[in-house]
């Protein structure tokens, strides 16, 4: 798996998660039962994640879209 987002903004993370599906690319949103148990405090953020063969146009995707900002490095 391929982290392209590590945030605790969870409409970011809902607005990446529509795009991806949307062009039919499958993603895992990891980490949300731990950062759920810590309280929302942000200790513990989001991993947005994508199949190591879909990184390419899932990061181009959102690119485009204009969330290339908040992509992690590769």
């Amino acid at each position: 798996m391929h982290e392209l987002v590590r945030t605790n903004d969870l409409i970011l993370l809902g607005a990446l998660e529509a795009l991806l599906n949307a062009a039919d690319l499958d993603c895992l949103i990891a980490d949300q039962h731990i950062s759920a148990l810590e309280g929302m405090i942000g200790a513990f953020p989001r991993r947005l994640l994508v199949r190591e063969e879909d990184k390419r146009r899932a990061r181009a995707l959102l690119i485009e879209a204009g969330y290339g900002a908040e992509l992690r490095d590769e």
